[in-house]
């Protein structure tokens, strides 16, 4: 059975026997099952009664689909179950090379909401945004429904336009149209910027490692005497966790690079890079934003703690888990993407709900240092009501003023966190970088006065 990690059953066997003594442990053992039984007979009656009662005609595997995704879903925010169309969906993701529009969603508390628009796909091209909610696809409501059957309804036909209706926080809902396309992501590109490489790596599938190499070599070849690196992570959703590992052994000698630690304290599993850095250890500054996610964080994380790079941004989404898909019955019945385990830094960090903090912390413009000192506006793991909790003790840093912005006559078309990256590597190290003035974002003195897009549901979950 294949088994795909991502950074996205119980079975019972039932026997008879006789015994001549029963322990008390095995007494304890069968009242917690006896009690499965019984709700599993529960469960039983009411799909009975929906079945005769219902006010129409029902499809009973719809209805036992939904029920297992419920199930799934009430875990954690990565957890669900994908009927046999949304695996073969994940399948195409996954090899890099799919129809739709482009982005990345979850769903919180029964709204569809965007953790990142992939490079160069038709949403990134449309304005969408991380963090925006998406409330209507032409014209209809998603609200309540899961992540799958939203996205079902995003996807069609390549060609074909599709009107997206999203509300974004300080503006009313808008309207968005997006002509869907086959989407072939290229998932790595590298370019110049001075005397610096910038290899940008906008997602992990399965050819992220393979483009990410050609297209440093390449740049590297037409330019012998770069000096630096940036590794461009910012609203990078994540994916596979084998392409994680594997880039980030692009750049390291050796040592480990990230360890996943499931229920069983002695279940840890740990991955080492190999002997070779492509770059020949030129200095390194990775970037990344709060739509840094998942593998993301898990390359950031390992150049951190490995002493191999700097980073630069703003703390990144926080998502520290990895989840196994499952197939059932070879993929006929569909497969379970399950949470397994957590994942942890060399240093042995998990960044649940924490995420990585840069060591400059940049805002991208004036409007997001704002964002950062009002608590009520920030999107990551932590605003998940169910999701995992992070380490004991540990918690996301709250509502702050970051340590940099733009300057008021920094020129808007340009990138100020690249700026500031290629800074560090000019200037040999953060410490070494000169500070710029700390930004005057004025923090949120009543944060639940504070002012939101959409008001998602609270009884809908989905």
């Amino acid at each position: 059975m294949k088994k795909y990690l991502l950074i996205g059953v119980s079975s019972f066997v039932l026997g008879a026997g006789a015994m001549a003594y029963v322990s008390q442990s095995a007494i304890a053992a069968g009242q917690p099952r006896a009690k499965t039984y019984r709700m599993l007979g529960l469960f039983g009656d009411v799909l009975d009664t929906v079945e005769r009662q219902y006010v129409t005609d029902v499809d009973d595997t719809k209805l036992i689909q939904s029920a297992i995704d419920g199930m799934l879903t009430s875990l954690d925010p990565h957890s669900g179950y994908l009927d046999p169309e949304s695996f073969d969906d994940m399948r195409d993701q996954t090899r890099g090379e799919y129809g739709g529009l482009g982005i990345e969603v979850t769903s919180e508390d029964g709204v569809v909401k965007v953790i990142s628009p992939m490079d160069g796909t038709p949403a990134a091209v449309a304005g969408i945004k991380a963090g925006d909610y998406i409330t209507a696809v032409n014209g209809e409501s998603v609200l309540g429904l899961s992540v799958n059957e939203a996205v079902k309804q995003m996807r069609g036909r390549p060609g074909e336009a599709v009107t997206l209706t999203i509300a974004r926080e300080k503006s009313d809902p808008f309207d968005v149209k997006v002509v869907r396309e086959v989407i072939k992501p290229k998932s790595a590109t590298a370019k110049m910027d001075g005397d610096f490489g910038v290899l940008r790596i906008g997602s992990f599938n399965e050819k992220t490692t393979d483009e990410a190499q050609q297209a440093f070599l390449k740049l590297r070849q037409a330019n012998p005497k770069m000096k630096g690196v940036v590794i461009d992570l910012r609203n990078n959703p994540g994916g596979l966790l084998d392409q994680a590992v594997a880039v980030s052994d692009l750049f390291l000698e050796g040592g480990e690079i990230v360890s996943q630690r499931g229920r069983d304290p002695r279940d840890v599993e740990r991955y080492n890079a190999r002997p070779g850095d492509m770059t020949g250890g030129l200095p390194i500054v990775v970037l990344i934003n709060s739509g840094s996610a998942s593998a993301a964080e898990i390359v950031a994380g390992a150049l951190q703690d490995r002493k191999r790079g700097e980073v630069v941004g703003i703390t990144s989404f926080g998502k520290g888990s990895v989840q196994t898909v499952i197939p059932l019955r070879g993929g006929m019945d569909g497969a379970l993407k399950l949470t397994t385990a957590r994942y942890y830094t060399p240093s042995g960090r998990s960044i649940q709900k924490t995420g990585i903090e840069p060591d400059l912390e940049v805002a991208a413009s004036r409007d997001e240092a704002q964002k950062i000192a009002n608590r009520a506006f920030q999107f990551s793991e932590a605003t998940f009501r169910n999701a995992l909790n992070a380490d004991e003790g540990k918690v996301r840093r709250g509502a702050h003023q970051p340590a940099e912005a733009p300057p008021e006559d920094f020129d808007a078309t340009k990138d100020f966190q690249l700026a500031r990256a290629t800074d560090v590597l000019r200037y040999g190290s953060v410490a070494a970088t000169p500070k710029l003035p700390k930004p005057t974002a004025k923090m949120a003195e009543v944060v639940g006065k504070a002012k939101v897009a959409v008001a998602p549901p609270k009884a809908v979950t989905k």
